[in-house]
């Protein structure tokens, strides 16, 4: 890609393989130049250049000095692939305030699309602009197929998303960064969504994750209206509160805390149930199935700590 952008740059190899079959073997995939292979030569260099570990990258200039080195040049690639150019500390902070810019600065078109895209895609692979996402509330969905515990968050927002469709019109959306593996695993992954996607193909998912400091998946990352991030920690969200958390913000959440809390207080701690031979406490379940009336429960719930029983508050029929 560089060299396509008429950068100068060279690089050389230098081999840390056992024998020189292995240089070979390794070299043939390389499209730069390569030190012949000497055990000694090799030695010499890398004690030279102070490399500790491998892979290691040293940076140097057009006239042969060494440049300023960056504490992690190989993970600076990592990030930023050919933007990395020059290698150097300073290049490593404007990409940081670059990327600070993207996160803070309210413009979620320009968050998902770049000069060369400027649409999400769909199921059916259709495409939307990212320019109609302006004034939504946004969930960047960071998951992958292969993960088991991102299909069972998945059918959780699946369950949200289809509430606040129905009750809040457009006004929110979900966009997939993908983290499969490959496209046939995206195509599956997808399939099972009605939300949006970023293209399987594109950097910006590798952008994102490094964007919002993704370390574990599933995540969620909830950004407002105004296009800026509310919560890293929308899963939790979503998780112990679903749609009524909406619109994520700080004080809905503190709204629904309030509430629940006052719930609770009007309850009894524990009760004696005619349809149950123990004792029921009063206790906070994030989601539950009413063993009485049969139907999904959220929040208060009366379980027995002596067998898997659950009961809604309003199933309840005390003993006289």
């Amino acid at each position: 890609m560089l060299r396509a952008q008429d950068k100068e740059i060279e690089i050389v190899f230098i081999s840390s393989d056992h024998d020189e079959d292995g240089f070979n073997a390794h070299f043939k995939t390389m499209p730069w130049l390569a030190v012949p292979f000497n055990v000694n030569l090799h030695k010499k260099l890398r004690e030279r250049f102070h490399v500790v570990r491998i892979p290691s990258l040293i940076p140097f200039s057009s006239n042969g000095q060494s440049i300023e080195e960056d504490d992690d040049l190989i993970g600076l690639v990592e990030d930023y692939g050919e933007d990395a150019f020059p290698f150097t500390g300073k290049r490593r902070e404007e990409l940081k305030a670059i990327d600070d810019s993207k996160r803070q600065g309210g413009k979620i078109d320009q968050l998902l699309a770049h000069q060369g895209r400027n649409y999400v895609v769909s199921r059916d692979g259709g495409k939307i602009l990212s320019s109609e996402l302006v004034g939504k509330t946004i969930g960047l969905y960071f998951g992958a197929h292969w993960c088991p515990p991102c299909r069972t968050f998945t059918a959780q927002l699946v369950e949200v998303y289809k509430q606040l469709m129905s009750s809040r019109g457009g006004s929110f959306e979900v966009i997939l960064v993908s983290t499969d593996r490959d496209q046939k695993e995206f195509d599956v992954n997808v399939s099972g969504m009605p939300w949006l996607a970023l293209p399987f193909e594109d950097r910006t998912r590798q952008d994102l994750c490094r964007i919002f400091n993704i370390k574990a998946i599933p995540a969620l990352v909830l950004i407002g209206p105004d296009g800026k991030p509310m919560s890293t920690n929308g899963k939790s969200i979503i998780a112990l509160y679903g749609a009524k958390a909406f619109p994520f913000t700080q004080s809905s959440i503190e709204e629904i805390e309030a509430t629940l809390k006052k719930e609770g207080d009007s309850l009894p701690r524990q009760i004696q149930d005619k349809k149950h031979e123990h004792l029921l406490k009063l206790d906070m379940a994030r989601a539950y199935v009413c063993d009485y009336c049969k139907t999904p429960g959220r929040f208060w719930a009366f379980s027995c700590d002596a067998c898997d029983y659950d009961l809604h508050p309003t199933c309840v029929e005390e003993t006289c």
